[in-house]
């Protein structure tokens, strides 16, 4: 098969090779290899084991050559924040550092000593989060590994290192940062200085569809793979994802939900929108593909199912969301909670966090796994009413339909629950968006695909969206 991109694509829980290629004008794909991704605790800190992602990544290429795939490029997505540190010799120092780990805790208040939160957000443009880049960094100002380094490297960045020898800030991953002037799509180094970081690390920003390099001839040679370049997609996964909304130029503002451990809700637009109004509201204005700007919410998604799950799990109940899902779907308990209150980020045990939540507000409490479930679902569609009333209200009209894509879309219920709280039609699909923008930009830089409208015409040809209509009550 010849022209065959492999899309590495890294999750928060797993990461997967996946080939693809162009077929009668449908994208085929097909899974390589898929591997587990896990966060260490050690000593102080929740690390990324980095060295056994990048092995289990030659792996996935290794099997790639092995099946004869002709491969043409190679693109990365990974998870937005994080970050490794290059030395000036070249090598990586120390693993990544997990956005869930504790040492931003206090940072906000630091930072916002010595910078004007209002004029911050008029230049970057980003939703203040304690897992950002920009407190990452700042904590860790004074310590002898941010002293030594050369080079910060964003996870796609990383991985796309150490496949070609050369570093370099895709721009998608790089405005998750909170360190990126949203209009200029350039390093704001007014806040970089502001804030005392060193600006060496700071590197070139390149866009999506930019080539980073050729593989190393030693990877090359490893995997069996030979004059395959390495192309930057949208490396943040949700730009990848996004660029895969099966939507046409004629449906107005293109509204998006990428659903998984986050649930990212926002829209495409031409530039950022940096007001008080935006920045009161919880809005970030991310790079995507094409020069767009996503504007949209960060919103814990289904993290909160997913531990619960684990719960259940370690407590030797567990049930599979093929139960759970129907069960919920017959459950009669409206208790809503903040999903994104930080009582749910990380909570010791997040079953007792919801009850107690519901029990402390004087909701009905969870008696059960499907009220449980229930509740997280019934919350969510809540979060995502607000989260486009919001929208609505910084645009010329209002959203006529909300494109639902990556895994949560497999989720019948809360795509109905979320149709009936917006009171606005709801596509679901494509399930692989990331894979497939990421598979499709490579497609675009290698000339197969002339441009985005093609690109997205290609989505639609190879998916059908399941179509949520909202009852009307």
């Amino acid at each position: 098969m010849n022209n065959v991109y492999l899309a590495a694509d890294f999750g928060g829980s797993s990461g997967r090779i996946i080939a693809g290629w162009i077929e009668n004008g449908h994208l085929v794909m097909e899974e390589v290899h898929r591997f587990g991704n896990r966060q260490v605790r050690l000593g102080d800190h929740i690390y990324w084991d980095f060295p056994a992602l990048f092995e289990e990544m030659k792996t996935g290429l290794k099997a790639a050559g092995a099946k004869g795939y002709k491969v043409k490029s190679i693109g990365v997505d990974t998870w937005g924040v994080d970050f490794g540190l290059i030395d000036r010799d070249g090598q990586l120092l120390g693993n990544p550092v997990c956005y869930r780990d504790g040492r931003t805790a206090g940072m906000q208040k630091e930072v916002f000593k010595k910078i004007d939160l209002k004029e911050h957000y008029g230049t970057t443009g980003i939703q203040v989060m304690d897992i950002n880049t920009l407190f990452q960094l700042y904590s860790m100002k004074g310590s002898a590994q941010l002293e030594a380094a050369e080079h910060l490297l964003f996870m796609p960045d990383l991985f796309s290192y150490f496949l070609t020898g050369t570093a370099n800030n895709e721009y998608s991953i790089a405005s998750t940062s909170e360190l990126l002037d949203a209009d200029k799509r350039e390093w704001s180094w007014e806040t970089i200085k502001s804030l005392g970081l060193p600006e060496r690390i700071f590197g070139k920003i390149i866009m999506p569809g930019s080539i980073r390099g050729t593989l190393r001839s030693e990877i090359a040679t490893e995997t069996g793979l030979h004059d395959v370049t390495i192309v930057a997609v949208g490396s943040h996964d949700t730009a990848s994802a996004v660029a895969a909304v099966p939507a046409t130029g004629t449906d107005g503002h293109i509204a998006f939900l990428s659903s998984g451990t986050w649930s990212l809700l926002g829209v495409e637009l031409e530039n950022p929108i940096l007001t008080e109004e935006a920045r009161l509201a919880e809005f970030t204005n991310e790079g995507g593909v094409g020069g767009w700007i996503r504007f949209l919410q960060n919103i814990t998604g289904l993290w909160i199912l997913q531990r619960l799950m684990a719960e259940w799990k370690e407590r030797g109940e567990e049930v599979t969301y093929s139960e759970l899902i129907p069960a919920a779907a017959q459950a009669n308990i409206g208790s809503i909670i903040p999903v994104a209150d930080a009582a749910f980020m990380n909570p010791e045990s997040m079953e007792k966090a919801i009850c107690d939540y519901c029990a402390s507000t004087s909701q009905p409490v969870p008696a059960n796994k499907a009220e449980t479930a229930r509740c997280v679902f019934v919350s969510l569609a809540a979060k995502y009413r607000d989260a486009i009333a919001g929208v609505n209200c910084l645009l010329p009209e209002p959203l006529k339909r909300l494109h639902i894509i990556g895994g949560g879309s497999q989720n019948d219920l809360l795509n109905q629950l979320t149709a009936d709280a917006l009171g606005i039609p709801v596509w679901a699909g494509p399930v692989e968006a990331t894979a497939m923008g990421n598979i499709l930009v490579q497609a675009m830089t290698a000339g197969e695909v002339a441009d985005m409208a093609e690109l997205r015409e290609v989505v639609r040809r190879s998916v059908t969206p399941k179509i949520f209509e909202p009852h009307r009550v």
